[in-house]
């Protein structure tokens, strides 16, 4: 019986355990986000039952075996939300094809768990990076529609003409792309203090570089409720029940 068929099939046995589709499955397995677990599956990394599958929407059963790349995968029974306070010169990726020091190798080696981060941080930033193993919660803080802020410490190498900070206010297109920070505040003749919502890839650098400027330090210190606070360089911690509400979206009990 084909995987479509055994889903039709469960579809219509009530007492059956409700299938999950694949990505979703590789997310709480904690794989990876959901939607990087799409794109596994399209690249043709992922096997059910010892059978490729590169079509999205496939279903996965209780009792399937599902692989990556050859290995066995299965949900983690224990989810995990970490904080890391990221050093410059560290990259936010499982691997690096160029052997750059990953961020992951900063975090506990007792955790059993396959984490990954939430969010980006390019390999000369330093600050906060969020590390998971629950594919729903970081899909979901993700996402634009979330909103969640993310506040920066920016120091440029010279003085930052108030022209910079005024026009990333308004909103400013550079190269077809539209960029505006939410909130932005000279502390400094050389530095700014950055909020963001979106995060588009190297915001901050592009455009610093458009006004022929550039960061010397890029340090993210908040995202949403979530603070740095004084957590040491290369350190991590487990995240509060708070902060897991906030970044949730769900209110206080």
């Amino acid at each position: 019986m084909s995987l479509k068929d055994r889903n039709r099939a469960a579809a219509g046995a009530p007492e059956a355990a409700a299938p999950v589709r694949l990505q979703a499955y590789l997310a709480h397995a904690g794989v990876a986000s959901r939607r990087s677990s799409e794109k596994l599956i399209t690249s043709g990394r992922v096997a059910v039952n010892g059978k490729i599958v590169t079509v999205l929407g496939e279903k996965v059963l209780p009792g399937d075996e599902v692989s990556l790349d050859g290995r066995p995968v299965k949900p983690e029974n224990k989810l995990r939300y970490l904080a890391l306070n990221k050093p410059s010169g560290y990259i936010c990726s499982s691997s690096d094809p160029q052997n750059r020091p990953l961020a992951l190798e900063l975090l506990p080696p007792e955790i059993p768990e396959r984490l990954y981060s939430v969010g980006r941080l390019d390999f000369l930033s330093s600050g906060l990076i969020l590390f998971t193993n629950d594919g729903e919660f970081a899909a979901k803080i993700g996402h634009p529609s979330a909103e969640i802020e993310k506040e920066y410490i920016v120091e440029a190498s010279g003085i930052i003409p108030d022209s910079v900070p005024e026009a990333f206010s308004q909103g400013i297109t550079i190269e077809g792309v539209y960029y505006q920070s939410r909130k932005i505040e000279k502390i400094g003749r050389k530095t700014l203090r950055i909020c963001l919502v979106e995060g588009k890839n190297r915001e901050i650098r592009r455009v610093f570089s458009h006004f022929h400027l550039h960061p010397q330090k890029l340090h993210r210190i908040r995202i949403g409720g979530v603070l740095l606070g004084g957590l040491p360089s290369g350190e991590s911690r487990a995240l509060t029940e708070r902060e897991l509400r906030e970044l949730a979206g769900r209110e206080e009990e």
